[in-house]
């Protein structure tokens, strides 16, 4: 694997980890709280569902020229534990897919990937990776909030 994919690679694992470490404890009640009342969209809830449908997405692998066996994101979770497991799942079945591209990372996705098929398989990862920053910023922040409130 080049140096530049293993770069990727390790900004990945870093950003799933500070998300992950920043929402240990999570419960319910943080979790569905909205501090704009009726906008379920401004919620740690949409935030977390959000990343796992970015991570899991079946188009992940397709898109990497990997085997397109789809993995799937589960659809909104039921409760923080259930959110926070399959958060967990989408994010290593990710990684693994990343690490699975190896020197084939530099190549350019195809026609699989519509406008974007000039673009190689590691910008791909890079886009997903920005998803899941400032998605989890954003998470962080409202965890914040909450307990300010």
């Amino acid at each position: 694997m080049d140096t530049a994919q293993q770069d990727v690679i390790e900004l990945a694992e870093y950003a799933a980890g500070r998300l992950t470490d920043r929402m240990v404890g999570l419960d319910d009640d943080e979790w569905a709280w909205q501090p704009i009342p009726g906008d379920p969209d401004v919620t740690i809830r949409w935030r977390l569902d959000h990343i796992v449908e970015t991570v899991a997405d079946d188009r992940n692998r397709e898109w990497l020229g990997l085997d397109p066996a789809p993995t799937g994101a589960p659809g909104p979770a039921a409760s923080s534990a259930s959110a926070l497991a399959a958060l967990d799942d989408a994010i290593a079945a990710f990684l693994g897919a990343a690490r699975a591209l190896g020197d084939a990372a530099a190549d350019p996705m195809g026609a699989v990937a519509g406008p974007y098929g000039d673009a190689t398989r590691r910008s791909f990862v890079l886009h997903v990776v920005d998803e899941l920053i400032h998605h989890a910023a954003e998470a962080a922040i409202l965890r914040d909030l909450y307990a300010a409130r």
